[in-house]
């Protein structure tokens, strides 16, 4: 176990870098299971959560070969299916939630896939019907060991394209159901799908490969089955949540700050949420210029009601930014209200920022009202525990601005979605150090 040590109240300079996007390079190292010919991906980030797929591929027989600090080769052409059903497996696949994602594909190109209850952020219930379900329609049988949670798919006659229509637009279960149906007999449509730009860039990928998708960027998609896929060269988007952290981080250090190369093409809502924050941003080619900015007032509504920012499936606003918009709004201008829909327990780490001094208001699971200080009161350092990924960022934040030394534990939460933070912090000026325990 480790932790930060972060000494507050210091404004940063300087321009920082996106690293590769974390759900899209879970989605698309998955799909390389889909063909015995070489794949290499580019600006795969090297974070907990992606090694440890990359981890459990080796295990399964992929051959994999590290081409430079963050491109790999990837070639399935020996799985090991017996490791499915060994004891690693439940132990590896059920530390990462991403794991899921193998089942889709594994299941397309060899008849039967299984997975151990996955594991990942303590957020809430984050249900998997919806990519199982998808899977029974294509043609699969379903299983379930209850002693063990343990899942499984399998088909001995081979998928079946058809009609469906999901239950929710989740972003993983579309990414799974898209993987199987490319290798499917016939034709499958999936409505209500996932339209983020990481399954639109899974999506291109699989096209590149040999699938015929289309309809991409929509949440209506077409997919004629094809018989085998071949390799394919593919890069990774920068991280948009990322690229939301640096923007709130600058915000609350009153920092001038660059954002370089953030593809500003598939940033949707995020520009403007932070703008209606007060948060200047200027497009400069594709970076993000942050100027200092000594205060930021909150937008009303034209009928001078209060603000709520809420998540909402893409192009809707990403709820992976609702903690760091908390965060940033407690030294705003005004007040705004943070409806978090999708996941019940992601606002409970604002009792730390209470304990930081914040006027924040927990409503219900779901809710919290922010009555920003406008910088007139500095949030206090403190002790503190990151719960999971989004929250251990926005502490972080809170801590960077905060007057004194704050000490945040649990910081694994913090590496499983951020490349080498304290070294790229360091950079732009920050006071921070990370304590093996």
């Amino acid at each position: 176990m480790a932790s930060f040590k972060i000494e507050g109240g210091h404004k940063l300079n300087g321009s920082i870098t996106p690293q590769g996007a974390k759900n899209e390079a879970l989605q698309v190292i998955c799909a390389v299971l889909l063909t015995s010919e070489k794949v290499i991906i580019n600006n795969i980030p090297d974070i907990l959560d992606v090694n440890k797929l990359i981890f459990i591929l080796g295990e399964l027989g992929v051959k994999i070969e590290k081409l430079s600090a963050n491109s790999y080769s990837f070639q399935s052409d020996a799985i090991n299916l017996k490791y499915l059903e060994s004891p690693e497996f439940k132990r590896d696949g059920s530390s990462l939630r991403g794991s899921i994602m193998i089942v889709g594909p594994l299941l397309a190109r060899f008849g039967k896939g299984y997975i151990p209850r996955p594991g990942g952020d303590k957020i809430g219930r984050r249900r998997l019907d919806t990519h199982f379900e998808g899977f029974i329609n294509l043609g699969a049988k379903f299983r379930y060991n209850r002693e063990e949670y343990f899942y499984g798919v399998e088909t001995e006659t081979g998928l079946q394209g058809t009609d469906m229509l999901l239950d929710e637009a989740s972003v993983t279960g579309t990414a799974n159901i898209i993987m199987a149906a490319v290798l499917a007999k016939g034709t499958t449509t999936i409505y209500n799908a996932a339209c983020e730009p990481y399954i639109q860039q899974l999506s291109k990928m699989l096209n590149s490969m040999g699938a015929k998708i289309s309809g991409v960027g929509s949440n209506l998609l077409t997919i004629e089955g094809v018989t085998e896929l071949g390799g394919c060269e593919h890069t990774i988007l920068p991280d948009m949540i990322e690229i939301g952290s640096w923007i709130g981080m600058a915000a609350m250090t009153r920092s001038e700050v660059t954002i370089k190369n953030v593809s500003w093409k598939d940033l949707g809502q995020i520009p403007n949420v932070f703008r209606k924050l007060g948060i200047q941003l200027e497009q400069k080619g594709d970076d993000i210029f942050i100027p200092q900015q000594d205060s930021y007032e909150i937008q009303n509504y034209i009928d001078g009601s209060v603000l709520t920012v809420a998540d909402a499936p893409w192009p809707g606003f990403t709820p992976d930014l609702l903690s760091i918009v908390l965060v940033v709004a407690t030294q705003a201008k005004g007040t705004v209200l943070i409806h978090q829909k999708m996941f019940e327990s992601r606002l409970f780490f604002v009792d730390k920022l209470i304990d930081m001094g914040a006027k924040v208001i927990l409503c219900d699971p779901h809710r919290a009202t922010v009555i920003g200080h406008d910088f007139n009161s500095q949030l206090k350092a403190t002790k503190m525990t990151s719960p999971d990924i989004r929250a251990g960022i926005s502490l972080l934040i809170a801590a960077l601005s905060a007057k004194g030394t704050s000490i945040i534990h649990n910081i694994e939460q913090i590496d499983r979605g951020y490349e080498n933070i304290e070294a790229r912090l360091r950079a732009l000026g920050a006071k921070i150090e990370r304590i093996e325990d």
